[in-house]
């Protein structure tokens, strides 16, 4: 008799994070979700993980509302499950104890059913309490393991082995952490199939007699297909897979193709092919209107060396479009090889997959180590927790003195519990500061988002999806301080030029358009007495690639030596510039939402 083999649809949150940067509308994939129940889907991934912070900072959409939205189209039978990242619940900062509590508390509420949970670090304490809040709470636990493959030519051999993997597995059923299945999560699918069928064989022999054991693993180096194989073989009940347009690449398996492989053997995903093949081309038609990336359907041999995962991948070549730096790309990722090997092996995945992409940017925009990012450098510091094996001694070495912090080895929800800018208590006094209610949502919301969080709340997030255009795809134009609540009126934002002259067009969903002149960036200004020369005039010089998201001084302010004078974002860090010297600011050549180069002048102190 053959084995059904069950499947979780990830089309509606890893798909839209692999392939779209997690920048999508709600209203424009509700009928794909309804499609695909229709024809027989049964468990989809609908939140967390990207897609949460995502569509307040991009989309201008609530999270809350579009889990509620999502629930009401799938109907009530539906498993609908989200991502969770340990302490970090659903952002790239750890969180106090009191907000990965509420993470639980409002997901349940919001129609979600089952929560997989996974620590970049596979540390069982950062499991630990978020898991047992979201067994608490009546949601379904999905504890994690994750997985990659090391870049070739490691000395240290045993983290991301096979035994590495079963001591992990070992590490979370002596924790007594409560969970009702344990899926292996390969996020960048460079794990090999031999160690994904050993993983699996090895856990099988140690959890309990009928535990469920899923599957993730996502096509960007070539395997998926392989690994899924080899899971299904060793004992796997449940695999990750995806529709059309968001399968393959840097997303997962497409559930069709994965029918296909499994043709002839033992096992079976018992769908109805037409029925799949109809909801894929509804889908396909959602998400017409979106520009897709090219190196979002592509098989990189680069991921085996850095490795970057498919959730992550868009999401930065994304931002580094919007900053005029993609054709870095390929450096940053050779880089992150030594990153990796170097910070401890902890598993290329959010956030520590961030934490790696952005001091390879760091090393390659303003030299190697030079700067130390901040959550690279608390992570081999110990403040996320316990790396799979102890980082270079020079590099941690390193990170004490760039960031003023000694190594750590205690628990991170302790240590978080202490700051008094995390927490509740902490997001309440901003919401009464901004005038905003103090529901239990906005309150999460600030808590994971921070100052993004409160510009969405007050109406002010910018848009910032990609949409085709009639020519060569360009960057949305921001939308400064646009309405929260109205984000499906346009169907479209373009930036068109004729005669030289930039012009921003919003397309309504009825076709009516709205044309305004695009308000050219504040030219840099040229330095025009060189720096340390007798009046002391010196140009202060953007370190890296960003966009200025705060201005923090004025033509005419005086100012001392490492004074703020503005602080620009890149790769979801922020950047402080400061001054080089005392004196007077004669010029500043930027303002907020300008794109800068490296080497670009921001301002002139004399």
């Amino acid at each position: 008799m053959m084995k059904k083999i069950g499947f979780m649809d990830l089309s509606f949150r890893d798909g839209f994070q692999s392939v779209y940067g997690a920048r999508v509308k709600t209203a424009d994939f509700l009928p794909a979700l309804e499609a695909a129940v229709a024809a027989g889907c049964r468990h989809f991934e609908i939140g967390g993980g990207a897609r949460f912070q995502s569509l307040y900072f991009y989309c201008q959409e609530d999270a809350f509302d579009m889990m509620d939205r999502a629930r009401q189209a799938a109907g009530p039978e539906v498993d609908l499950q989200t991502l969770a990242r340990g302490v970090n619940v659903v952002g790239l900062s750890a969180q106090s104890r009191d907000v990965i509590d509420l993470h639980a508390k409002l997901f349940k509420k919001h129609g979600v059913t089952t929560i997989r949970n996974f620590d970049a670090l596979n540390d069982v304490r950062n499991l630990d309490f978020s898991g047992r809040c979201i067994h608490r709470h009546g949601l379904k636990h999905q504890v994690a393991v994750t997985l990659m493959a090391l870049p070739p030519g490691m000395a240290d051999t045993y983290p991301h082995s096979a035994e590495y993997y079963r001591d992990c597995v070992r590490q979370i059923l002596e924790s007594g952490l409560p969970f009702d299945s344990l899926c292996f999560k390969d996020a960048s699918g460079t794990t090999t199939p031999r160690i994904v069928h050993d993983t699996v064989r090895y856990a099988r022999q140690l959890l309990p007699a009928g535990t469920i054991i899923h599957f993730h693993t996502h096509c960007t180096a070539g395997i998926g297909v392989d690994c899924n194989l080899a899971a299904i073989e060793a004992g796997a009940d449940v695999i990750d897979l995806a529709m059309d347009p968001v399968s393959g690449g840097t997303g997962a398996v497409d559930i069709l193709v994965m029918w296909h492989a499994l043709r002839g053997t033992d096992y079976t995903l018992d769908v109805d092919y037409e029925k799949i093949l109809e909801a894929e081309e509804v889908f396909k038609e959602c998400m017409d209107t979106y520009f897709m990336p090219p190196e979002a359907k592509e098989t990189s041999p680069l991921i085996v060396l850095s490795p970057m995962p498919g959730g992550a991948l868009t999401a930065n070549t994304q931002m580094m479009r919007d900053q005029k730096c993609l054709h870095l790309y390929p450096q940053v990722i050779k880089a992150m090889r030594e990153v990796v090997a170097r910070g401890g092996y902890g598993t290329s995945v959010t956030p520590v997959s961030q934490f790696y992409f952005q001091q390879a940017f760091a090393n390659v925009t303003q030299g190697a180590w030079k700067t130390m990012t901040e959550g690279y450098g608390k992570m081999v510091l110990g403040y996320f927790g316990r790396t799979p094996t102890a980082a270079d001694p020079e590099i941690v070495r390193l990170a004490s003195e760039k960031l003023g912090l000694p190594a750590t080895t205690e628990d991170p929800a302790d240590i978080n519990d202490r700051d008094p800018k995390l927490g509740l208590a902490a997001a309440r006094a901003v919401l009464r500061r901004e005038g905003l209610p103090e529901t239990e949502e906005n309150q999460f919301i600030v808590a994971c988002c921070e100052g993004k969080g409160v510009a969405f709340l007050k109406g002010e997030a910018p848009l910032g999806i990609r949409y085709k255009t009639p020519a060569a795809p360009v960057a949305a134009a921001p939308a400064a301080k646009a309405p929260a609540a109205a984000p499906a009126a346009d169907a479209g934002v373009y930036t068109v030029r004729v005669d030289g002259r930039a012009f921003v067009v919003h397309v309504s969903a009825g076709g009516e358009a709205d044309v305004h002149a695009q308000t050219p960036a504040a030219a840099p200004v040229a330095p025009t007495v060189p720096a340390g020369s007798g009046n002391g005039a010196h140009p202060i010089k953007a370190p890296m690639p960003g966009t200025v998201i705060r201005l923090l001084a004025k033509p005419g302010d005086a100012v001392q030596k490492d004074d703020l004078l503005c602080i620009i974002e890149a790769m979801k860090m922020e950047q402080p510039i400061r001054a080089v010297a005392a004196g007077t600011v004669r010029s500043l050549a930027v303002k907020v939402g300008d794109t800068l180069e490296a080497g670009q002048v921001v301002a002139m102190i004399g």
